[in-house]
């Protein structure tokens, strides 16, 4: 297997806290280091005094995704595989189709029937994953991929791989690095409970090497219709329009249930128009679009703070897991219709309410 030149990746900066050997292929596009940026205009909607946001849509295929898969596709040709598979809600699908493409294996990709953003499947087909639709929810597309990698000669990269495991708890270490410590509160959307998990384990790794001083409460936002981890027990038929967290019987259970509960934090389900509402703030307040499953971090933070859970008086680090582009069709009013004008610029400034210049008086 050709070795990739070191180009910035994750498997050169974080080295020393990853899976690797000389052995594994120094495979990347450029995932992680994806921007926290303060948000203080949303702070206010959410009603905190310090809020920052942990952009992962700017990850190659915009969504955390990539930081796992990185990993678990690396360790995978390390091991002889020449062909890597996944069940997905979209993300995973993605990320999993362009790190094969990358590393020059193939990829299989089972999709839930009818449960897939339209963005999300164009990047799997166009990375060249073959792609199947299965007639079934996300639970049993895993359960399939499962059987599938554990009789034929495939390597699974859902969540269940420790190695993608790994890589995601890389965006710990980022947050550590960027605010010199860790946050006070954390708090990030849940679906399979894999990146919740990522999460703990990346800031409890930091804590015990005193790169930090503490772990911070992680919350986890799910949806209404979506909520397993809310409810402590699996949901037969999940409902939500944040398609990355449709997910009713998680795969990383315990570990997930034991990062809230661990850190004194807890899951809070929110409903769709609570996390449409959030969605429409990040973008409209700080200019950052992000997909609707990303948004339920932010809405359920909004919640807990308004029920009392949560002191406003803390250092909030929100995770956005996807970039909006995933799921455009949700950004789009049912109700828009453009016609259009004369083209001329007065008439457009009237139909704008747009005001004259003021000219300075000499």
């Amino acid at each position: 297997m050709k070795m990739f030149a070191h180009d910035g990746g994750l498997l050169e900066r974080y080295a020393q806290h990853l899976p690797i050997t000389s052995a594994t292929p120094a495979l990347s596009l450029h995932e992680g280091s994806t921007p926290l940026i303060g948000a203080e205009r949303l702070a206010r909607w959410v009603g905190v005094d310090e809020l920052y946001v942990k952009v992962e849509g700017a990850n190659p295929t915009g969504s955390f995704k990539d930081r796992g898969m990185v990993v678990a596709v690396a360790k995978a040709i390390e091991d002889g595989a020449s062909l890597i598979l996944c069940a997905s809600t979209g993300n995973t699908a993605a990320s999993c189709a362009a790190y094969a493409a990358r590393a020059g294996i193939e990829s299989v990709v089972l999709l839930p029937s009818g449960k897939v953003a339209l963005g999300k499947l164009a990047q799997a087909i166009a990375y060249g994953a073959r792609v199947t639709m299965v007639d079934a929810n996300f639970d049993r597309a895993l359960d399939i991929a499962r059987e599938l990698c554990s009789d034929y000669a495939a390597v699974l990269v859902n969540s269940v791989n420790p190695h993608r495991i790994a890589g995601q708890a890389t965006a710990a270490y980022e947050i550590c690095d960027a605010l010199g410590d860790a946050p006070d509160v954390l708090v990030l959307p849940v679906g399979n409970g894999g990146n919740i998990t990522a999460y703990a384990r990346g800031f409890e790794r930091y804590q015990k090497l005193a790169l930090s001083t503490r772990m911070p409460r992680i919350i986890g936002g799910q949806a209404a219709g979506a909520a397993p981890f809310v409810r402590r027990a699996p949901v037969a038929d999940p409902q939500t329009i944040a398609s990355a967290i449709r997910i009713g019987r998680p795969a990383t259970w315990q570990p997930a249930l034991e990062a809230a509960d661990s850190t004194g934090g807890f899951f809070h389900a929110v409903a769709d128009d609570d996390i449409l509402d959030a969605y429409h703030h990040v973008a409209q307040l700080e200019g950052i679009f992000c997909e609707p499953a990303s948004a339920s971090s932010l809405a359920a933070l909004r919640a807990s703070v308004e029920s009392g859970k949560v002191s406003r008086a803390a250092r909030f680090v929100c995770v956005l897991t996807g970039n909006g582009l995933k799921d455009p069709a949700t950004a789009m009013p049912e109700d828009l219709e453009l016609v259009p004008i004369v083209a001329d610029a007065t008439v457009i400034a009237q139909q704008l309410g747009i005001g004259k210049r003021r000219v300075a008086k000499k």
